[in-house]
């Protein structure tokens, strides 16, 4: 034996086959793995050109048999071992749920999500997808939305490369027969994401098709086909996320059933169970549903996620608060200070938040739909809150709801011994301190558009009063001595 693989990489089998017939339907391939009394089954995919792959993310180290099964003589009973080893610097593992509202990488790391959103910028040819890693590299974010099928909307009419399947929308789709270029491209952005350490969260399914491919109305019997061959191809990627839709309440031809249908597809084919959400564009779904690791939400009022933690008691992601931008829209015109508020306002509130940009471009190259290169200045206040949020021990994540002395500022920490809190668009010049008796506090002045921190002279009780800038977007890091 001298194989060996990182553990939470990936193991690749590939086997040859016939390719007559339709094997993406005619023909089934698995393999089974094990490593003491524990045993996985995961499922295979039809590569084209008779190769068929069975994919394999290790979760422990030591040695692991496989053997594979299938309805054809060529693929099944095929069985071997490799070793799996440690993991590298920068490999974590699959990102989790973790303290209710949190999430950490499978190493326990801690992982607070700082997300962005290119919907489709894997559709648009190397030169503008490598444009686009090169800016990821220089930017603070660690999960990207993205669409695995195109997408027909404002600012995005051009024609994708390759579609994941045979035919054309001239003459039609053949459903029945998926396009292995299409997704071996989609996946090789998820591994270059992976490299970069950030999560892959894969929207499902969108309703910006608008009758131009049809892949908004496939029928159940495709979709579950086309979720159980995607699943083959990338869950054994360790950066990924399942995302059931973007905006799943403008796709009028499914019904609730169906998306619970959708979610449990995706809950029973993953063997490696990773995050599952969906996203909604006016009513919530019912993110109480068993399946649903987080919730995901499209939403300006920040300060509900006080009110969404209680009521689903699971992590809540706003993944989509708006954009900055100058787009004619309301949606797509904030402006970095206020996209840089809401950053803080939701991680404060105890939640994660998403970021998209949406300036207007020449060739209509807008980073939230296309990728490329990033324009405005909230990236750069959005990595200094990073670090700030990283800074503050997982004890003190929590938020401080009882804070009358905060006029409801959100505030997360624990009373009496730790606080950070937000003034966002207000601007004290002074503030009276209603802390915890007895006790001594030192105190200093975030800057979050500035990006300073400076620590006010002395030492402060209870009763202080704190002599503040006066400007907007400032914040309290409030200590016990």
């Amino acid at each position: 034996m001298n194989r060996k693989v990182e553990q939470w990489d990936m193991f690749e089998l590939s086997v040859k086959g016939p390719a007559e017939g339709n094997p993406f339907t005619d023909v089934t391939f698995s393999a089974t793995f094990k490593q003491r009394e524990r045993s996985i089954e995961v499922p295979g995919f039809y590569d084209g050109a008779g190769t068929y792959k069975v994919r394999f993310m290790p979760g422990e180290q030591g040695v692991w048999t496989y053997e594979t099964s299938g309805n054809l003589s060529e693929l099944k009973g095929l069985s071997g071992e490799f070793e799996c080893v440690a993991p590298a610097e920068g490999n974590h593992g699959p990102v989790k749920v973790s303290d209710t509202y949190h999430f950490a990488y499978a190493d326990g790391t801690p992982h607070d999500s700082v997300g962005t959103t290119c919907y489709v910028w894997t559709h648009q040819g190397d030169e503008l997808e490598e444009l686009t890693l090169r800016t990821l590299k220089k930017a603070p974010f660690n999960k990207m939305r993205m669409c695995v099928f195109p997408k027909h909307y404002l600012y995005n009419n051009n024609d994708p490369l390759s579609y994941p399947f045979e035919g054309s929308r001239e003459e039609g789709w053949n459903f029945t027969r998926f396009n292995p270029e299409f997704f071996r491209h989609f996946e090789k952005r998820v591994d270059d994401l992976r490299n970069l350490g950030i999560e892959a969260d894969i929207i499902l399914f969108h309703p910006y098709d608008n009758g131009r491919w049809g892949f908004d109305k496939m029928g159940m019997e495709v979709n579950i086909r086309y979720l159980r061959y995607l699943i083959a191809r990338l869950s054994a990627f360790r950066n990924i996320w399942w995302s059931m839709a973007n905006e799943y309440d403008l796709m009028g031809n499914m019904s609730i059933d169906d998306w619970d249908v959708i979610i449990q597809t995706v809950a029973e084919y993953d063997p490696y169970d990773h995050l599952r959400s969906i996203h909604n564009c006016g009513p919530f779904y019912d993110h109480n549903h068993s399946l649903l690791t987080h919730v995901s939400v499209q939403n300006s009022n920040l300060r509900g996620i006080l009110q969404w933690r209680e009521q689903y008691n699971k992590p809540v992601v706003v993944d989509e608060c708006a954009y900055e931008g100058n787009l004619g829209y309301v949606w797509g015109n904030v402006t970095e200070q206020e996209m840089t508020r809401r950053f803080w306002e939701g991680f404060l509130s105890g939640g994660y938040v998403g970021h998209g940009e949406t300036y207007v471009h020449p060739d209509e190259i807008l980073w939230w739909s296309k990728g490329g290169e990033l324009h405005g200045q909230s990236p750069d206040r959005i990595a200094f809150m990073k670090e700030i949020m990283e800074s503050v021990p997982r004890e003190y994540r929590e938020p401080v709801t009882f804070q009358p002395h905060w006029e409801n500022s959100p505030c997360i920490g624990k009373e009496g011994e730790y606080y950070l809190v937000y003034f966002g668009i207000h601007r004290p010049a002074v503030k009276y301190l209603e802390l915890t008796k007895d006790r001594k506090y030192k105190i200093e002045i975030i800057n979050t558009w500035e990006m300073t921190v400076t620590p006010l002279e002395g030492i402060y009780d209870a009763n202080s009063n704190v002599e503040l800038p006066g400007k907007q977007y400032i914040a309290l890091r409030i200590q016990k001595t």
